[in-house]
């Protein structure tokens, strides 16, 4: 069964800071390129940081550079998202995401999600 389990929200100050953890089982975590997401009242889901199966190439939306870094552990099966600099703007659920595309069948499984709040 594949679980992908967010942890690590919360409310913090503009200029806090947060750690998300994306906890997963049930697949072969090494294979996947993991992601994280998030979704505003209001707005679509966009893709906020995205990290290779090995860890050696990671991208980030404009709007998060020099803030956000994405990491993994490829021996802990998790997936991490260290928010700093936090704005109001940065008020979503932030989703975990693990996608993997063979020849024969694309693979996309997600988070339940974690809520960040930015607020003073």
């Amino acid at each position: 069964q594949v679980q992908l389990v967010e942890s690590g929200g919360g409310l913090v100050q503009p200029g806090g800071s947060l750690r998300l953890s994306c906890a997963t089982s049930g697949f072969t975590f090494s294979n996947y390129a993991m992601s994280w997401y998030r979704q505003a009242p209001g707005k679509e889901r966009e893709l906020v940081a995205d990290i290779t199966s090995a860890g050696r190439i990671s991208n980030y939306a404009d709007s998060v550079k020099g803030r956000f870094t994405i990491s993994r552990d490829n021996g802990k099966n998790t997936v991490y998202l260290q928010m700093n600099s936090l704005k109001p703007e940065d008020t979503a659920v932030y989703y975990c995401n693990a996608r993997r595309t063979t020849l024969v069948r694309n693979y996309h499984y997600w988070g339940q999600g974690t809520q960040v709040t930015v607020s003073s």
